[in-house]
């Protein structure tokens, strides 16, 4: 029964180290790595923070509204000339304790604190939209660290094929050279491509790693050395993304409408002109309601006086209050004035911001569309060129094979293909990301 029991637990402990290394070399999605970004950013985390700010700002100010609550108390020691428990004024040696409960309810405040509640509901829809700003921003800073890896990757791919490649073409030359076809001199040229082609392999090994690296190091992820990414199925490129390559004022008006960069501006705006409505209710009037409990307890520090018991003076000396304080603002140094225009000035300056915001807004559309146009037909142009250049290519190699040509017009086929090939890559991932960015602005979720 125990051996059992102790098999039973190895086998337990087993699965769990197979699924934790499992779970260790699984490849992450896109989708995956801008959720884990989002989740353990720190500038996301502190944007968070002040959110949580903004919401204890206006519960403050939603408090406001409700009577405070303050209990006091006082001891004194009077020599001499004192007033007495009656009010009057006696000479002599006297302690005196104090307690007091009061509270103060504000009537009317100029409209001041219905104003400081819109204002700071206004703040903290506003650290929202900055909140989901920076989440796009991420998103979209991912997405292109993303497709640098997966461009890099077909880089390597292509490196490592043509040092493939390479290596058997010296085995074919060596065959050339012992038939007499071609002269010693071309064994060695090709064994200078191959080793060429390795260090280009390896130089494309530490792009691949050193851009798995910076996505790795965005996502705030620890030393992980198999971090990986999951590389899309694309077809056709054109056919799956051209859809996102609409003109530039349809972009924009979708933009206006959804994007927080937008909303946060028009929030500050209406926060400034309640900014504006704060600063003026110091003109008006304020009237507020208190109300009062205190009582006393005297000593007199008197020969043959029997003072009374602390219970009977609390008791006995209890008094209630309760009154109106009305303040009439009439000069104070130009200060709510100068607070006036202060606000004033602030609210041209949101206004200006917001109409720099949504011109920024509309150049950066207008300069991602053309970008993607520009890309789209890069990308055309790049995939001829491949057929092209494979073409020519193929050519070269089977007169190279045949002893026809030399190497220098072998390898000088081969490097424009090698260079269309990676030109059409780096098309195609720009183009990519260019939709994507347009996606961005429209509100559509980054993915692929």
């Amino acid at each position: 029964m125990k051996m059992i029991k102790i098999k039973g637990l190895f086998v337990f402990l087993f699965l769990c180290i197979c699924s934790l290394l499992s779970a260790q070399s699984k490849p992450w999605s896109l989708e995956e790595c801008i959720q884990y970004a989002i989740e353990h950013n720190i500038s996301i985390k502190q944007l968070v923070i002040q959110k949580n700010v903004a919401e204890v700002n206006l519960n403050t100010s939603q408090m406001s509204r409700l009577p405070n609550l303050n209990a006091s108390g006082g001891q004194n020691w009077n020599f001499g000339r004192t007033q007495i428990e009656s009010g009057l004024y006696d000479k002599l040696n006297q302690s005196n304790t104090s307690l007091s409960v009061g509270s103060s309810i504000p009537l009317f405040t100029g409209f001041r604190i219905p104003n400081e509640i819109a204002r700071d509901k206004l703040d903290l829809e506003t650290s929202v939209e900055n909140l989901e700003k920076a989440k796009d921003d991420l998103a979209l800073n991912i997405a292109s660290l993303f497709l640098q890896v997966l461009f890099n990757r077909e880089l390597l791919k292509i490196n490592q094929e043509q040092l493939a490649l390479s290596q058997a073409q010296i085995e074919r030359t060596r065959v050339l050279v012992d038939a007499g076809k071609v002269p010693l001199s071309q064994l060695y040229d090709i064994e200078a491509q191959a080793a060429n082609d390795k260090v280009s392999v390896v130089q494309a090994q530490t792009n691949l790693r050193t851009s798995l690296l910076d996505l790795r190091q965005s996502l705030e992820l620890q030393q992980n050395d198999d971090f990986d990414i999951v590389a899309p199925t694309v077809d056709n490129v054109i056919t799956e993304y051209a859809n996102s390559v609409q003109p530039t004022q349809t972009v924009f008006d979708n933009a206006v409408r959804i994007k927080p960069v937008i909303k946060a501006g028009e929030l500050q705006v209406k926060s400034a002109e309640k900014t504006l409505a704060i600063a003026k209710s110091a003109y008006y009037p304020s009237l507020s309601l208190s109300l009062g409990i205190g009582t006393d307890f005297f000593y007199r520090y008197k020969k043959d006086f029997i003072n009374d018991s602390f219970s009977s003076q609390i008791k006995n000396n209890m008094g209630e209050s309760i009154g109106l304080s009305l303040n009439i603002p009439i000069f104070n140094r130009f200060s709510v004035r100068n607070q006036v225009r202060n606000a004033q000035f602030n609210i041209e300056n949101q206004q200006l911001a917001l109409e720099n915001a949504k011109k920024s807004l509309y150049k950066e559309i207008e300069t991602a569309y053309l970008n993607a146009i520009s890309s789209q037909e890069k990308y055309n142009a790049a995939r001829e060129a491949v057929k092209s250049t494979s073409e020519a290519f193929n050519y070269a190699k089977e007169r190279y094979e045949t002893g026809k040509s030399t190497v220098f017009e072998f390898n000088d086929a081969r490097s424009k293909f090698i260079q269309s090939q990676s030109q059409e890559v780096q098309a195609k991932y720009d183009f990519i990301f260019r939709t994507k960015i347009l996606d961005f602005y429209n509100g559509i979720p980054i993915k692929l």
